[in-house]
């Protein structure tokens, strides 16, 4: 007989579209979750058919079979984090954001609308709603200056707008502890990127770290969100875990610009393993 440990360790539960590639999505998350130690445990929203050439199909699943994956996983797991990506419609979101009335712990929403190659990854015009729904309820938000600008309906060119636009967020949404502004959109062409930590009545958290020239990007929104719910679980404190998440973040980008994953010579996604696969 297996004895029974004397304390049950924490799962981050990520909810969120599929990727073939394993480069972002589902797949990335978990990856991310395992090499930072933590357990990852997923509930699929989506099912898309994608590659280095764009995305060319997507099937969201019924909304009640998501919350039925995620229900599943909050009966046995002590779930202490939540980490939510692609969501793919409002019926989703609208399910989502039900469920996460009675969740106590941290959800970080990495708010994806669209893919790396501009196609739309939530149906209808998202903002009201989606801010309705899921906004609301979450702690973290971890946008690209992108997503930055449609969620604040705003046009962002400068480092300050964003602040600006974050800490409109934070005031417009009580139960929302902190912003993540990932700087690899923002000023690109700038060798270092800036990424910025902002929460209510407190000092903007910046983390500096150089801009790698690497083909093997895909995925990168996916991963920083998903270390950062991870480093969160481990640390309990925000400007701990976004500052080891942008370490992670550096040096994983690093070592994925070092290896060749595609045939097609397109841009790839990260390799997670941090390590060079031997020949």
């Amino acid at each position: 007989m297996i004895p029974s440990p004397s304390q049950t360790l924490p799962t981050v539960l990520t909810i969120a579209g599929s990727d073939p590639t394993g480069g972002a999505g589902i797949q990335a998350d978990l990856k991310t979750m395992t090499a930072i130690g933590v357990y990852g445990a997923a509930a699929i929203t989506c099912v898309t058919v994608q590659n280095s050439s764009g995305l060319s199909e997507t099937l969201a699943l019924d909304p009640g079979l998501v919350v039925r994956q995620v229900q599943a996983v909050l009966a046995e797991y002590l779930v202490t984090h939540i980490k939510i990506g692609m969501v793919g419609t409002m019926g989703i979101a609208a399910a989502l954001g039900n469920l996460l009335d009675d969740f106590e712990g941290e959800v970080i929403y990495d708010p994806v609308l669209a893919s790396s190659t501009g196609q739309s990854l939530l149906d209808g015009d998202p903002l009201a709603e989606l801010s309705r729904h899921l906004i609301s309820r979450v702690s973290v938000l971890t946008p690209n200056g992108d997503e930055l600008a449609r969620l604040c309906q705003q046009r962002i060119t400068t480092a300050d707008e964003a602040i600006h636009c974050a800490r409109l967020l934070l005031a417009r949404h009580a139960h929302l502890r902190a912003v993540i502004v990932k700087g690899g959109h923002l000023e690109p062409d700038n060798s270092v990127i800036h990424d910025y930590l902002l929460a209510p009545n407190r000092e903007v958290v910046v983390s500096k770290r150089p801009r790698i020239d690497s083909n093997n990007l895909h995925g990168t929104g996916c991963t920083f969100a998903s270390a950062f719910a991870a480093f969160h679980c481990l640390e309990g404190d925000y400007s701990r875990a976004f500052l080891r998440s942008t370490a992670y973040m550096e040096q994983i980008i690093g070592a994925s610009s070092r290896v060749n994953l595609i045939r097609s010579g397109g841009h790839g996604p990260l390799f997670h393993a941090l390590q060079r696969p031997r020949r």
